[in-house]
């Protein structure tokens, strides 16, 4: 299976220090969505991996994560792309869940639902927590410098082997060729 992981906030929409609660708040990043798009186009599962630690501190609702998962879909469709399956960690920090990022439950249960390995997989993200679960599961850090991507590259202490990309639609020029 030809696979990415895509961390959402920061990655595919804008991101916000006050969460994105509601489907009015969930705007793309430019080209995001032609980006996923041409990974369809070139025959990848897309799917998104996200922290959503705003449920879990009462910031909004599992329907209200659904509304803006919808407008995703929604806007997705519009542009000829789709995501095969969203996973997402609903706990906050300090729950001291196996599933939010950097922990490796999220992937975990992936790679078990859908069936294959991780090793090698390039998986997508703007922070360090991204990034450190990619590696912790032998996928492919990809750092972009949209959301916090500028900061988490400031900060240094990337996992080796992680690349660097301005953008999503960057990573998809160097994947999809």
């Amino acid at each position: 299976m030809k696979l990415i992981v895509l961390d959402r906030d920061g990655v595919i929409n804008y991101d916000s220090a006050a969460f994105i609660k509601s489907p009015d708040e969930w705007r793309p990043i430019p080209g995001s969505l032609d980006a996923i798009s041409r990974l369809n186009q070139a025959g990848f599962h897309v799917v998104v991996a996200t922290n959503q630690s705003g449920i879990g501190r009462g910031f909004f609702d599992m329907a209200a994560l659904n509304a803006i998962h919808s407008k995703m879909h929604q806007a997705l469709a519009q542009a000829g792309a789709r995501v095969d399956a969203i996973f997402f960690c609903p706990h906050a920090a300090d729950d001291n869940c196996r599933c939010r990022k950097p922990k490796t439950g999220m992937y975990e249960d992936m790679a078990h639902r859908l069936n294959t390995s991780l090793e090698g997989v390039p998986m997508v993200g703007d922070s360090i927590r991204d990034l450190e679960a990619a590696a912790a599961v032998r996928a492919s850090p990809l750092l972009v410098l949209t959301g916090n991507g500028k900061k988490t590259q400031r900060a240094g202490k990337l996992p080796p082997d992680t690349r660097v990309f301005a953008d999503l639609a960057a990573v998809v020029d160097t994947l999809a060729d």
